[in-house]
């Protein structure tokens, strides 16, 4: 009988396949900037899709120059405030947090989310992060920022999503007097990404439970003869007899979904201040009625919608240029029965 030899079942790259330890997502890396400090990166909260018709822009594009119709995310944006400055330096264990400053007087929403310090100093905090970054200890800057669901109508929750957004660009020293004018202050999307730009958005996908391996890893139905007992959607075997135990690499049962991804390379189509002129009819699905700053963004995204989503500049841009979109239509036709 011949050898049968095919591609593994499943990628691998995305294991372990487990539950993700919390609904904000984590950047460990950020693009560099050249020019003056910024903030690099925006979050907001994922309302629904629609489509627009704009002109294609594309180069050698069979369709250059006229009219395409291309599928949007909505994602509603409403500021964002700075709370606090974290430094990190980095020694023989790596990066690790040196010192901190909080905005003062601290916003008291964010006691829904942590314990808040009882007397910030924010005067001799920022004398030590000074003597910290002349002294050289100081490697990178960070700015701890929150959202505002409570500006949201179609997100139920009034608790602020705290994260860290990278400060980039110019020398340690701008990066340091830009932080200073930043904190305690709101920021827009504007201020981060700009129209016609590409980003990459990330979220915790769709939870799905526990599935099998059959939906899991797309492994093959059993054939009939091979599926005595009915058992048609089981491996057929889990794996060598040498090592004695089941590699990991062996499709099982287990959590499908709720788990962090990264979408590369998305393009910014539209920046909005007033959610209503996009709504469509009867409000978007499961979310309803967009009232605050929006973003309309190419193509889809993971996760479900009201899921918190988190948008930082491309970091593999390759050869994508920066263009600035001509959109002729948005569709606010109703979702309802899609």
């Amino acid at each position: 009988m011949p050898k049968i030899n095919r591609p593994r079942r499943g990628s691998l790259a995305y294991s372990p396949r487990k539950r993700a330890k919390s609904q904000v997502p984590r950047y460990h890396s950020w693009p560099e900037v050249a020019g003056a400090p910024v903030l690099q990166g925006f979050a907001g909260y994922k309302v629904g899709m629609t489509h627009l018709v704009m002109v294609d822009d594309h180069k050698h594009s069979p369709t250059e120059g006229k009219d395409i119709s291309v599928p949007v995310t909505v994602v509603e944006c409403p500021p964002m405030k700075v709370a606090a400055i974290r430094a990190y330096t980095r020694d023989t264990f790596g990066k690790r947090a040196l010192t901190e400053v909080w905005a003062e007087p601290i916003d008291g929403v964010l006691r829904r989310r942590l314990t808040l310090p009882a007397a910030p100093g924010s005067g001799d905090a920022w004398a030590n992060l000074d003597q910290a970054v002349a002294g050289g200890l100081v490697t990178e800057l960070q700015a701890i920022v929150y959202t505002q669901p409570y500006e949201l109508t179609g997100v139920p929750k009034k608790v602020p999503d705290l994260m860290e957004i990278s400060i980039g660009g110019g020398s340690l020293e701008e990066k340091l007097a830009f932080a200073k004018e930043a904190l305690g202050t709101e920021f827009r999307f504007a201020d981060c990404l700009k129209l016609g730009a590409y980003a990459d958005v990330t979220a915790i996908t769709t939870g799905k439970g526990t599935q099998g391996p059959v939906k899991r890893w797309g492994i093959q139905v059993r054939k009939r003869k091979h599926s005595r007992g009915g058992k048609k959607r089981h491996i057929g075997n889990l794996g060598p007899w040498t090592p004695h135990h089941v590699r990991w690499q062996v499709p099982q049962m287990g959590q499908m979904g709720y788990q962090q991804r990264t979408e590369f390379n998305k393009r910014i189509l539209k920046i909005g201040e007033d959610g209503t002129e996009i709504t469509p009819d009867g409000g978007f699905l499961h979310y309803g009625v967009v009232r605050n700053p929006y973003v309309l963004i190419k193509g889809s995204i993971p996760g479900p919608a009201k899921r918190l989503v988190r948008i930082r500049p491309a970091v593999r841009l390759g050869e994508h240029v920066e263009r600035q979109p001509a959109i002729e239509f948005v569709s606010t036709a109703s979702k309802q029965g899609c």
